[in-house]
């Protein structure tokens, strides 16, 4: 048995910290809503604790998924974060998708306050990380990865080390610069299909077979057609993580001109009111523009 801390209990960690729990792991999470913890403590066992701090003490591996830059920050550091409460030796492993620059930030704080850590930022949605088959991609030195490997196996379907710290959250923002062009290439196809009088379903039966087919296509394309769009990663937060894919483009002098275009249609979206709304939400702008 393990101990653990579990920071950020949102539709992805949820499920996720439970998976830790139910394989026989000793969790301890912390979440702003504390009636969150509460109900997880309840349906899962484990404890929760009112900081991050207080949560982490203790514990070999602390993990974390929260919202944004600051959000992360707000649980790694000051008096009541997880850093000032982690003993010496421990890691700390972040499952946000947060900008290289934050990450690179912790990772030196960890350094020198004698802690380990890995950028673990995540792929698969809530349904992936409920059946416990996410896609993790790492960032970080190699013994401290390898030694939380196994506990990130525990809700992973691929987890693997790219490279040194903050490798993967460039892994990451690949990730969400391929899904940009897939879901609108999609969109656009099952747009044309149905202006030219076609079956949208017969359509992509035929051509998911082919060299057209994704697991966008495969998973996302019924609810589509059913303007049903309550099915994941919501726009708002695509729209934060394009955000780090641009700024980073500019920095590292990349060229994105279809991720900065499907960024405005995520932004029309979000005018739509859409921001809730799941990222395959590029066909219902298409229908509205007609």
């Amino acid at each position: 048995m393990t101990k653990l801390a579990f920071l950020g209990l949102g539709v992805m960690g949820y499920p996720m910290a439970g998976h830790l729990q139910a394989t026989g792991h000793e969790v301890c999470v912390y979440n702003r809503t504390t009636s969150k913890a509460e109900k997880w403590v309840g349906q899962h066992g484990g404890t929760h604790a009112p900081t991050p701090r207080e949560a982490a003490e203790g514990a070999d591996f602390v993990m974390s998924c929260v919202g944004n830059d600051d959000d992360l920050r707000s649980v790694c550091l000051g008096e009541d974060g997880a850093f000032a409460g982690m003993k010496a030796g421990a890691t700390f492993v972040d499952h946000t998708t947060v900008s290289a620059k934050v990450t690179e930030e912790l990772y030196a704080a960890a350094k020198e306050a004698g802690l380990g850590y890995v950028d673990a930022p995540i792929s698969g949605g809530q349904a992936g990380a409920e059946n416990g088959q996410l896609s993790i991609m790492c960032g970080g030195d190699e013994d401290v990865y390898a030694a939380a490997e196994p506990v990130m196996n525990t809700y992973a379907k691929l987890c693997r080390r790219i490279g040194g710290s903050g490798a993967g959250q460039m892994t990451k923002m690949a990730n969400q610069i391929a899904i940009a062009g897939l879901v609108q290439g999609l969109s656009e196809a099952l747009h044309f299909a149905e202006k030219a009088g076609l079956d949208g379903r017969s359509v992509v039966e035929v051509i998911s077979q082919g060299a057209a087919g994704s697991w966008q296509m495969a998973n996302r394309y019924e609810t589509m057609l059913d303007d049903k769009f309550e099915h994941g990663f919501a726009v708002d937060w695509m729209r934060k993580d394009l955000g780090i894919c641009l700024d980073t483009a500019n920095e590292n002098g990349a060229s994105l001109p279809v991720t900065a275009l499907v960024d405005q249609y995520y932004k029309d979206v979000q005018k739509m009111g859409g921001g809730r709304w799941d990222t395959s939400s590029l066909f219902k702008r298409l229908r509205k523009l007609g």
